[in-house]
């Protein structure tokens, strides 16, 4: 476990939203969670659409098991003051973005690119084969 004195505000865990610093508010308690990104059983994008924020509600309504509420004290990293809160509208949690991870190329690239260099080499092929 983190240290369980240190306390945190929200515009503190706010700051700490990518997916090389991952940070979620769950119940009043800041957790780490950057190194259970590829982990998460529901995706990373899960996680960081809730990067920087109050994901208690989301946490909750996702059916979590003991097993998962264990696993937080893991990435516990100290207490989030609740009167810090600037307007809890503008830290819950909203859909994924794209923002996010632009080192990534998405699964839509890659698709078109598995589909085109294919078609492109048996171009060529026929080219060839065809070439008088």
């Amino acid at each position: 476990m983190g240290a369980d004195s240190k306390g945190f505000s929200y515009s503190h865990v706010s700051v700490h939203n990518t997916c090389k610093d991952c940070w979620v508010i769950i119940n009043a308690k800041a957790y780490n969670v950057t190194s259970f990104l590829e982990d998460h059983p529901g995706g990373e994008e899960i996680l960081l659409a809730a990067a920087g924020k109050d994901a208690s509600e989301e946490f909750e309504n996702a059916g979590h098991g003991s097993a998962a509420r264990l696993m937080l004290d893991e990435f516990y990293v100290g207490e989030v003051d609740p009167s810090t809160n600037p307007t809890p509208a503008a830290m819950n949690v909203s859909p994924p973005r794209s923002e996010y991870d632009k080192d990534k190329p998405s699964e839509y690239v890659n698709k078109i690119f598995y589909l085109l260099v294919p078609l492109g080499i048996m171009t060529l092929a026929v080219g060839f084969w065809f070439h008088e």
